[in-house]
């Protein structure tokens, strides 16, 4: 054992980097999901290594509690190890406990006073010169106490210039310092310790390359994590069960605004933010402009138009010096603002837009309309400013943001110009918004989510589907409608959708959900073109659709669907007995579907055929599964954490297998009973809906912030929006 420790430490810290960086992608999913939820840590540890390839079991990746407790571990080896595993630790942060906010807040953004400051800027020089002075050492010159005072006059003239975002109070020892007008002034005397760090390491590199060209000085050490943060959310923060009172609850928030600000400017490589109902009170207007004027919104804004005057900003403009730090920020890739309608965040994103989007203020809408008039014009030869958009946003999640009015959230989506994933159910968009997304020349949706639109018409849908160049490539589309909000599509529509859309007439689909439009057995039998890669397909509260022309079309059409939801669907489920409803379901959807055919051989050695389709979970109603009672065959009942529930096989799932002929995980049908996957869904059978919030199929919301979208799993408050409500 002593030998192995000698060797491991050995290891150059690249090694230990990698190795570290491996054990942080094992808990990413594959780029194709299984469409199971993650077993259970007993039936984890059973699966060891995690295999990368859409399988149900063994594991396609580790729990997201293995990989923290696994790099925890090795944190806690050598320091080494530490410093190899400490940036993958801190990459993922997702807030659960109120008093882990706190500690969270403490340990990146603490000591933010004046003092603490100073004393971290003297601490840092002084790190930064002695490397400096063991560089020249090396190199053979003197580095006596003469050089290093040389040396720390002129760090200290490097960082007294303009370009650099450092106040000369932080610059002097706070023992010698003596009161000062200057340091009245509204600059913030506390820069981000990101900023703080690089400018000194830049100021006293700059020094050494003018005397020694060539010399590299390493940069001085940081302790606190906040560079190494690339996703941090509040999916999974409650403040439920604290026994707080309703006075605490509104005056004494652990998440405020404040606070928030004072993480996110300590987070300059941040790519991934989400919130939520519970926090969404501290998304004020200042918590905004850090998450969106990043990076190359900041480098936009402000600037004059090709051929005008240039500007040159104040540096003692504390909106100036905000603006110069988000600049060398990264741009923000993914939010997600789930369920987020309280009342300040509506009017924080409101001022938002009329700040930076629309170009005016609350305070110019609420103006009279002489007061107006004799308001000057910008004249011809007046600098004009190149309009804010946010080219790195990838992935935006608004579902359920209902506050937001159509006024505002249209310049807000036009506003991200390269969306991938786009989420805008339950929202207030209108078929203007969703026309002026389809003359985007730059955004390429790949997954598209619109459910319960009720502003929305069927012609604007059918029309962006068809006409739009940003929904050709769509992959995943979700159309979802119910009883009480259902879908504004007519037969027309969706017969025009269906036989001229991109997406579909290129069969790439592999999520589509078209609950309560009118589909026809004429639309699915003759009209739809084939769909090879479906996967997961949503008919519910479709009633006067028969049964049997869902099975063709699977047949038919879709072989490769293993998902499909029949909530008070058909005439078959819906318009008949309970038990004239389950006799239908096994006879003319399980029997002919996911039964292989029927084959005998005297020599015993011929290979059993697959069934017809991959179908292996059908969601129905739950009246309709408590008729079913403990289930037939190898078909078991799974209720989620909601009203949601699933018919499930069993005994069908992905293993790690590789197929010969295709290179891929195998689908199995027949999972022998005492196979972990097998027992993992019996046991959330028997569960009885006592559940995960993470446990389900066919996901409701879209999965923003790793980009998986309507195929993609989540936990938490996200994850019972995807799988457990009912509506």
């Amino acid at each position: 054992m002593a030998s192995d420790s000698s060797v491991v430490g050995q290891f150059p810290p690249e090694l230990l980097a990698v190795i570290c960086a491996h054990v942080y992608t094992s808990g990413l999913p594959p780029p194709t999901p299984s469409l199971d939820p993650l077993a259970s840590l007993a039936s984890a540890d059973q699966s060891g290594t995690p295999t990368g390839l859409p399988s149900s079991f063994p594991l396609a990746y580790w729990p997201e509690s293995v990989v923290r407790k696994t790099l925890a571990n090795l944190c806690q080896v050598n320091k080494s190890w530490y410093e190899a595993a400490k940036p993958w630790l801190w990459r993922k942060i997702e807030i659960r406990l109120p008093r882990s906010w706190l500690s969270i807040v403490e340990e990146i953004a603490g000591g933010d006073d004046e003092e603490e400051a100073a004393l971290m800027v003297d601490q840092t020089l002084r790190s930064a010169e002695t490397a400096a002075m063991a560089a020249r050492f090396l190199i053979g010159e003197s580095s006596g106490s003469d050089a290093a005072l040389e040396l720390h006059d002129k760090v200290l003239e490097r960082l007294s210039g303009p370009d650099i975002s450092i106040p000369p109070e932080l610059l002097t020892p706070p023992a010698s310092r003596e009161p000062s007008p200057r340091r009245l002034r509204t600059k913030s005397k506390s820069p981000a310790r990101w900023k703080l760090m690089r400018s000194i390491s830049v100021a006293v590199q700059d020094v050494m390359e003018r005397t020694h060209p060539g010399l590299y000085v390493p940069p001085p050490h940081d302790p606190h994590p906040g560079r190494f943060v690339r996703h941090l959310d509040f999916n999974h923060f409650r403040t439920i069960g604290m026994r707080r009172l309703v006075e605490e609850g509104v005056n004494n928030r652990f998440v405020t605004g404040e606070r928030l600000v004072a993480v996110l400017k300590e987070l300059p490589n941040l790519l991934v933010f989400g919130a939520t109902e519970y926090m969404d009170g501290a998304l004020t207007f200042p918590v905004l402009k850090e998450l969106l004027l990043r990076g190359s919104a900041s480098r936009g804004r402000g600037r004059p138009s090709r051929g005008r005057d240039i500007v040159i900003p104040d540096p003692n403009d504390p909106e100036q010096e905000d603006l110069a730090r988000r600049r060398e920020c990264k741009d923000l890739e993914a939010i997600d603002l789930t369920g987020c309608v309280s009342g300040v965040f509506v009017s924080s994103l409101a001022q938002f837009v009329n700040t930076f989007l629309i170009g005016h203020s609350e305070s110019d809408s609420s103006d009279s309309d002489d007061e107006r008039e004799r308001r000057p014009r910008r004249g011809r030869n007046m600098v004009q400013e190149e309009p804010l958009i946010f080219s790195g946003m990838r992935r935006l999640g608004l579902r359920g943001v209902k506050s937001l009015q159509p006024h505002i959230l249209e310049p807000l989506v036009l506003a991200f110009p390269h969306l991938t994933h786009l989420d805008l159910s339950c929202t207030r968009i209108t078929p203007e918004v969703l026309a002026a997304l389809a003359n985007s020349p730059t955004v390429r949706l790949e997954s598209l989510a619109l459910e319960r639109c009720n502003w929305l018409t069927g012609e604007s849908i059918a029309a962006f589907l068809i006409d739009a160049p940003c929904a050709a490539d769509i992959r995943e589309l979700s159309l979802y409608g119910d009883y009480t909000f259902p879908s504004p599509l007519t037969e027309e529509d969706l017969h025009e959708i269906v036989t001229r859309a991109p997406c579909f007439t290129r069969g790439q689909l592999v999520y589509l959900d078209l609950s309560s439009a009118p589909v026809t057995a004429d639309l699915l039998r003759e009209a739809c073109p084939p769909q090879p890669r479906l996967r997961s397909l949503g008919l519910s509260h479709v009633r006067d659709l028969a049964l049997g022309a869902v099975a063709d079309f699977l047949l038919a059409k879709a072989p490769a669907v293993e998902v499909l939801t029949l909530v008070t669907a058909t005439q078959e489920l819906a318009a008949v007995s309970m038990r004239q409803a389950t006799v239908a379901l096994h006879a003319q959807l399980v029997r002919p579907l996911c039964t292989p055919p029927f084959s005998f051989s005297l020599s015993g050695t011929a290979k059993a055929e697959d069934p017809p389709t991959r179908l292996r979970v059908v969601e129905l109603a739950p009246a309709l599964l408590t008729s079913l009672g403990a289930g037939a065959g190898t078909w078991r009942i799974v209720r989620s954490k909601g009203g949601r529930g699933w018919y499930v096989d069993a005994a069908s799932g992905w293993t790690a297998e590789v197929d010969a002929g295709t290179g891929g995980s195998v689908l199995r049908r027949d999972l022998s009973p005492n196979h972990p996957w097998r027992v993992e869904v019996e046991a959330l059978a028997d569960a009885n809906g006592n559940v995960s919030s993470g446990v389900g199929w066919h996901a409701r919301k879209m999965e923003v912030l790793h980009g998986d979208g309507l195929l993609g799993r989540e936990a938490g408050l996200y994850g019972a929006v995807a799988f457990a409500y009912q509506g």
